[in-house]
């Protein structure tokens, strides 16, 4: 029995949510328990538990799901659940407890034939990444429970054409649904309508568990009313700036880069290879950075990411005095426009740290507050919670993560909303900046985003605005808010399989396809993608100070969709732990032809250069060898492709690849103690396959030849 399934985005709005009680007895006298999730994102303050006995306990209402979580004691002791079923780790050594809320459809075992479909599973929005356009082709995607259904179909229609129906394919999913999804045709000149069938395989009449949420009317798309549609004027896909796919992205901290200014040192700055603090200043500076561009040039960087640069009291400057000039520690704002110029005349664009959750306290609205207490013009600025305002432990205002150091402004004040559009306004007249890095976005009203993208693309539709988003950044990504977000899950992958060795070539390529199927293909190829920052170790620690995994994680970065992002030092090998340790002063000394990491970094960035495929392909895949550690797949734009083929185990690996058109351009990686780079050869088929041959913890990259250029599709076999 077929069914057609309509009016799904209703059905999203009406999703339940479900009472979950939380309880835990820390087993000592404590202040406070709270408890921090995957459903709050992770924020300590935001949901107390209150005590009953030795007891602690707090009921939240959730709509089905798998969530992650810890309870938090006295604001900074965290543990895991005792009594949670199960424990995961996140691939960042840390354990959280699991919960799972499952929809009382679900409590029927599922099966196909049954005459059954769980209406709770079955999801499509008209919005990324359910619906997309890209390169010509929609990109539609619906859900159904695991195991629940036999087939999935959408049947579609454009302007007068005849209907037609196009089986769709599951692409993977988790615990809660499998996604099918197909991609088809459109030109965004005629409406488009389309509805989805679902099978469930029976021969009796398949209902669903929940009546009223669905509708269902025969097989096919019969009747207007049955069909969802896209209007070509009002349909608007995100379309990120097609710079981004090219460039290697290089993020600066401005205080430790380069020194190249002693005359606007403060009077304690430190040597610069003295021990970083929380406090302490190294003295970097525009012309340090102006003195160092010939590095970023040869490293392939096409645009560099600044920490903060405006005026602020602390060595990171994420509590802004003026988002209008630039700290005198670092230059002038005539300095900087200088140094965005002379970038852009190598070809670097320049993206800046907007910091607008929080000021400093000495920022002009807040020490109005603390001049005139209740009779300050630019108290609504803030979130003041008793008087008198002072700056004190605990602040008597919201700040951010409770410092006193950063209150937290009231975005959604109109005059505070109306300060911080002019800040991008500023400083693209000033100079010229070409994108907007958007500090703990998370945390500033979805609102504020959708005004603050308006007015950064009335300066240009290439520029780019990244958010910082941890987890999930797909409410971000619908066309209204950003590009882009810090891609930490893409990081977290890579760092779990290459870093650590923890999980499977199967397990590592399902976590980068979880992730490029939730943002979609425009929008996965413009990510940022970061191995470390300025929040985090870096990656050689990360690696646990093993060289050979921490090049290879730099292979599987410049080969994967999204533009590979580079934190300071990290192509030279420097070390650093926690912050304040991965915030060193650049290792200049490291920056010679014998560094087997900078050698490594400039040939994956001349290889990406080179390969439109490695910038902009598509990744499908080809072969899968867990037992062998081995990972085959393809990117491919038109018809420029290009294979990657990699080996995470400790022996070289032979790859056949069916080939007979010509020969192949193949760089081999090689990473061990003694020899580091590659080595690049053109490759003669023989009987009818060239042979790969990949080394331990490494990649090789095969394409056709630049001159003839084949155009034969390939598929691969390993042995």
């Amino acid at each position: 029995m077929t069914l057609t399934v309509l009016a799904l985005a209703s059905a999203m709005a009406l999703q339940e949510k479900y009472d979950v009680d939380f309880a835990f007895d820390p087993g000592r006298a404590a202040k406070s328990v709270a408890v921090a999730g995957s459903f709050n994102d992770w924020n300590k303050d935001a949901t107390l538990l209150k005590r009953d006995g030795s007891v602690w306990t707090v009921r939240l209402q959730l709509p089905p799901g798998k969530y992650w979580y810890k309870f938090v004691v006295d604001g900074d002791t965290w543990t895991v659940d005792p009594k949670a079923s199960k424990n995961e780790d996140d691939g960042n050594g840390n354990t959280n407890s699991v919960l799972y809320i499952w929809p009382p459809d679900y409590l029927v075992p599922a099966s196909p034939g049954d005459g059954r479909i769980a209406a709770s599973g079955v999801r499509h929005a008209q919005g990324p990444p359910s619906l997309n356009w890209d390169r010509g082709r929609l990109s539609l995607t619906v859900t159904a429970r695991p195991d629940d259904v036999r087939g999935v179909s959408v049947w579609y229609q454009t302007g007068s054409g005849r209907p037609r129906q196009a089986a769709m394919a599951p692409q993977g999913g988790d615990e809660f649904t499998t996604r099918y999804s197909v991609k088809v045709p459109w030109d965004r000149k005629s409406p488009f309508r389309y509805s989805f069938s679902l099978d469930d395989g029976g021969r009796g009449p398949a209902t669903f568990d929940r009546t009223g949420l669905w509708y269902a009317r025969g097989v096919g798309p019969q009747g207007s009313d049955s069909r969802f549609v896209l209007e070509p004027k009002s349909f608007r896909p995100l379309t990120p700036p097609k710079w981004v796919e090219t460039s290697v992205v290089y993020q600066i901290f401005p205080d430790r880069f380069a020194n190249g200014d002693p005359s606007n040192d403060p009077a304690d700055v430190m040597p610069w290879n003295g021990e970083p603090t929380y406090g302490n200043w190294f003295g970097g500076d525009a012309a340090g950075v102006r003195a160092h561009l010939g590095h970023l040039k040869r490293l392939g960087v096409g645009c560099v990411y600044f920490n903060p640069v405006f005026e602020g009291p602390s060595n990171h400057r994420y509590e802004a005095t003026d988002y209008k000039k630039i700290d005198h520690r670092f230059g002038t704002n005539q300095e900087f426009a200088a140094l965005t110029r002379d970038m852009h005349r190598q070809g670097i664009k320049t993206v800046l740290d907007g910091v607008f959750n929080h000021t400093a306290v000495d920022f002009f609205a807040f020490s109005d507050v603390l001049k005139n207490q209740q009779g300050s013009k630019f108290l609504d600025w803030y979130s003041v919670k008793s008087f008198p305002v002072t700056v004190s432990d605990p602040p008597p205002y919201e700040a951010w993560f409770g410092f006193k150091s950063m209150p937290k402004l009231m975005t959604t004040n109109p005059a505070t909303s109306d300060y911080l559009m002019s800040v991008p306004d500023f400083w693209d007249k000033t100079a010229k900046i070409d994108g907007w890095r958007l500090d703990v976005a998370n945390e500033v009203s979805m609102d504020t985003w959708r005004r603050f993208r308006k007015r950064v693309k009335a300066h240009g539709e290439d520029k780019w605005i990244v958010g910082e988003i941890w987890g999930d950044g797909s409410p971000w990504l619908k066309g209204d808010q950003f590009d882009s977000v810090m891609n930490y899950r893409f990081r977290d992958a890579v760092l779990a399989f290459a870093g650590r060795g923890k999980t499977t070539p199967r397990q590592y390529w399902n976590a980068l396809m979880k992730v490029y199927d939730d943002y979609g293909p425009q929008v996965s190829r413009n990510m940022m993608n970061l191995l470390g920052s300025h929040d985090t170790p870096r990656l050689l620690d990360e690696c646990g100070g093993d060289p050979q995994r921490a090049r290879f994680a730099a292979m599987l970065q410049f080969t994967w969709t999204g533009a590979p992002c580079v934190y300071y030092g990290d192509e030279l090998g420097m070390a650093g732990g926690r912050d304040p340790a991965n915030r060193r002063g650049m290792r200049w000394d490291l920056a010679h032809v014998d560094n087997g990491f900078l050698r490594t970094y400039t040939l994956l960035s001349a290889l990406r250069a080179s390969s439109p495929a490695l910038q902009s392909g598509d990744p499908t895949l080809v072969a899968c060898d867990d037992d062998k550690g081995l990972l085959v797949f393809r990117r491919q734009v038109g018809d420029e492709w290009a294979v990657v083929a990699v080996n995470d185990g400790s022996e070289p690996q032979k790859v056949r690849l069916p080939w007979t058109s010509g020969s192949l351009d193949v760089e081999s990686f090689r990473n061990d103690p003694v020899s580091t780079g590659s080595y690049r050869r053109k490759a003669a088929p023989e009987n009818g396959a060239v042979t790969l041959t990949v080394s331990p913890l490494s990649v090789t990259v095969a394409s056709p030849a630049r001159s003839p250029r084949p155009r034969s599709r390939t598929s691969l076999s390993t042995r």
